[in-house]
């Protein structure tokens, strides 16, 4: 997703976190987690991903409630299988786990 829309569309999700993403991002950033870098709302291809260390090949997805549908659930691992085919992990966590 190397475009402008991509690009602005992350940007607006940077500014507009959940509170699990918030949370989990206080504690991802500035390398506070064994000095891991992570960026928050990064393009992949067609996607965007919520955090992720390209240093670590390490993805991490926070999922809420609309993700417990089959729809989105197969959505989800079309997404997953996308990244994992470029060599990234994906983790996943509910919001309410963060």
């Amino acid at each position: 997703m190397r475009n402008k829309a991509g690009t602005k569309l992350a940007r607006e999700l940077r500014h507009n976190q959940t509170d699990a993403e918030r949370k989990l991002w206080s504690q991802l950033r500035n390398g506070h987690l064994n000095g891991v870098k992570f960026r928050r709302q990064q393009p992949i291809g067609n996607y965007i991903v919520d955090f992720i260390s390209f240093d670590k090949k390490l993805i991490v997805e926070v999922d809420g409630g609309q993700h417990n549908d089959l729809f989105k659930m197969k959505e989800d691992q079309e997404r997953t299988d996308y990244l994992e085919s470029r060599d990234y992990r994906v983790v996943r966590f509910w919001n309410n786990d963060v």
